[in-house]
């Protein structure tokens, strides 16, 4: 009988480890209409619903760029929603979901036009501003540039409308966002991104399981159409 208890009991935890559900801390990068505060923009969308099919949850954090990848990085926290494919060599202890959530293109944004026929040369010796931490930026820039770095899209675009930097450099999506929501006209956008970079989630290797798991969902909902439909509902009206 007592033997029995115990086998009970042991089936009990077991069953419960294994339906329990996983949620995970993430840091937050990218603004509306990627990311919103009550969690209703494209990628929160898109992460939550694919999260939910891999049996887990997210809740959301906010740090800026730099301390969010430190973070991760220790597992003071569970990941990133989202990064530039490649954070993996520099972090070492982060690994990507191997699907990435989409592409994103980086562009100037002024409200002067810039030549920028050969790319990140031609920032050279100009006025630039960008968000401390986003590496694909502090690793292509040039150096004889004259850098200003801000900790957050809001107050980077501020410094351009200020006119106290010539050129900003951000993603195009959350940029065309910010530009109406500051009510910002006159910019120029640039139509040749400086670079076009797939994202990716990021999580702690203790979470490895779970990247995998995750991939394949976000795979499901690319082939089933449910990507497609967030993507309709949230980004088109930025192209």
């Amino acid at each position: 009988m007592k033997l029995a208890a115990i086998l009970i009991l042991h089936l009990l935890i077991v069953t419960k480890a294994i339906t329990a559900e996983t949620v995970l801390t993430l840091n937050m990068t990218t603004k509306a209409p990627l990311h919103t505060q009550n969690r209703s923009g494209f990628i929160d969308e898109l992460a939550t619903e694919a999260f939910r099919r891999a049996k887990a949850r997210w809740v959301g954090i906010r740090l800026p760029a730099q301390r969010g990848l430190i973070s991760s990085n220790q597992g003071v926290i569970d990941g990133e929603i989202v990064r530039v494919g490649g954070m993996e060599k520099l972090f070492l202890n982060l690994i990507p979901v191997r699907e990435k959530v989409m592409n994103m293109e980086f562009v100037v944004f002024s409200y002067k036009p810039i030549n920028l026929k050969n790319g990140w040369k031609d920032l050279a010796g100009k006025s630039i501003a960008y968000i401390n931490g986003w590496k694909i930026l502090e690793e292509n820039v040039p150096k004889s540039a004259e850098v200003i770095k801000t900790s957050n899209a809001t107050e980077l675009f501020k410094l351009l409308y200020k006119k106290r930097t010539d050129y900003i450099i951000y993603e195009r999506w959350s940029g065309r966002y910010l530009l109406q929501n500051l009510s910002m006209k006159n910019v120029y956008i640039g139509k040749t991104p400086l670079a076009t970079k797939e994202m990716f989630i990021y999580l702690h290797k203790k979470h490895h399981q779970l990247a995998y798991r995750l991939a394949t969902t976000l795979a499901e909902m690319k082939k089933d159409g449910s990507y497609q439909q967030l993507f309709k509902k949230h980004l088109a009206k930025y192209k």
